[in-house]
């Protein structure tokens, strides 16, 4: 299991003092909270991705980039990579580069955000979300896959023998999660590739995200990536701690009732009962995430959002404490409890690069892409061949639906 939080990097006036952040005050403050995450022991630190007010990551590289140089060992995701309003080609490169950066410490969480807004912003529709989630991933899967690349497809020009650079780190790209509040089609999306699929489980009641994750399962092992209990799943949470839980209510309940999201809505009594979030002791919130599984199965990583709704820095800093120092240790062991053994690990790099090796039989050589030169006039190759990387984690198998069917399409 791996264990970290996820920031929605919102700009909040902290209730209980009228304060405001500047940007650059909250910026820095998602440094902090980062670098604190990997002093307490958690393994995962996630951004997302927002163009508008009140968020400021608008540049999840930039800022991870930054976190890269100042860490030795979190890994770097996003909470949502927006793959249908950024340009597949974009990312592609920006995260291979981020990838040699930190090496190897990247995967992200692609989705399509929650601000339909975005779409216009960047010259598309929002009524093709769906679409376009499929047809971008189409092509930045296989441009981490190939070393030149033609494609053509609805949403953007041609590609004529086009290469992405850098390359992906040991011919291996970033694990990518599949990220998904309400759609089946990204489950099935998920599945389709054998890439992991990311609960965002803040919003609503267990019931509709088991569905989903079930739905995961099932088209994960219908494809022929494993079995259902193998397929890659990770969860998002929330809390918030004191050593009383009582105190916990008092202090969280003027964020909660004035927070961007849910804020004066639903009651924190009936938000606590009908979702993750759990505001108490440390023990309860033990309690309440070692029972997940029963719910969703053996799953690999748990992330937690813990800056939200103006809280400010220093209580964040102190959560994280609590967390990394009472709440994941335990929540590691109950997890590790009668965990089959057939079910994998989270994904690394280093776990990536070694199946990689196993499935070509040879050396970590042979999964390190070697550049081809092009003959610009013939279109023929100069010298070498493609590497390991057209190789390595090639697309999945089509299987019997329409949507395996249209995938295969789109990959042409």
């Amino acid at each position: 299991m791996q264990f970290g939080i996820f920031t929605v990097g919102d700009v909040t006036t902290d209730p209980t003092t009228g304060v405001t952040p500047t940007e650059h005050e909250r910026i820095q403050a998602m440094v902090a909270i980062a670098l604190k995450a990997e002093e307490v022991g958690l393994d995962v630190f996630a951004t997302g991705e927002h163009h508008n007010p009140p968020f400021v990551p608008s540049s999840p590289t930039t800022m991870l980039g930054y976190i890269a140089a100042k860490t030795e060992k979190l890994i770097l995701s996003t909470s949502t990579t927006l793959i249908t309003t950024n340009d597949p080609v974009k990312i592609a490169e920006d995260y291979a580069m981020l990838q040699h950066l930190a090496g190897g410490r990247v995967d992200l969480i692609m989705g399509r955000g929650n601000t339909g807004p975005v779409y216009p912003w960047f010259g598309k529709d929002i009524r093709e979300g769906i679409n376009l989630a499929i047809e971008n991933y189409a092509l930045l899967h296989k441009l981490w896959r190939e070393d030149f690349v033609d494609w053509q497809g609805k949403f953007r020009t041609p590609l004529q023998g086009f290469q992405s650079t850098p390359r992906p780190l040991d011919g291996v790209p970033p694990f990518v999660w599949h990220g998904s509040i309400r759609s089946p089609e990204i489950a099935e999306q998920a599945a389709y590739y054998g890439d992991g699929f990311f609960a965002n489980n803040i919003f609503w009641p267990k019931e509709h995200y088991m569905r989903l994750i079930q739905l995961y399962r099932q088209r994960f092992e219908h494809y022929g990536h494993g079995t259902a209990a193998q397929a890659i799943v990770g969860l998002g949470g929330q809390a918030f701690m004191a050593k009383n839980s009582q105190d916990a209510v008092a202090q969280f309940r003027p964020y909660f009732d004035n927070a961007p999201v849910y804020g004066h809505g639903p009651s924190l009594e009936d938000f606590t009962e009908q979702t993750p979030l759990t505001v108490g002791s440390p023990q309860q919130v033990i309690d309440r995430y070692a029972s997940m599984r029963e719910s969703f199965g053996d799953y690999q990583r748990q992330l937690f959002l813990m800056d939200h709704a103006g809280l400010p820095l220093g209580t964040v800093l102190d959560q994280l404490e609590i967390l990394g120092g009472e709440v994941v240790p335990v929540l590691r062991k109950e997890f590790a409890k009668d965990r089959p053994a057939d079910v994998p690990e989270a994904p690394t790099h280093a776990s990536l690069v070694a199946k990689a090796e196993a499935e070509l039989g040879g050396k970590s050589g042979d999964v390190t892409s070697r550049v081809v030169v092009r003959d610009t006039v013939t279109g023929g190759s100069v010298g070498g061949s493609t590497g390991g990387a057209a190789k390595v984690g090639g697309s999945a198998k089509v299987g019997g639906s329409a949507f395996g069917a249209a995938a295969a399409g789109l990959s042409r």
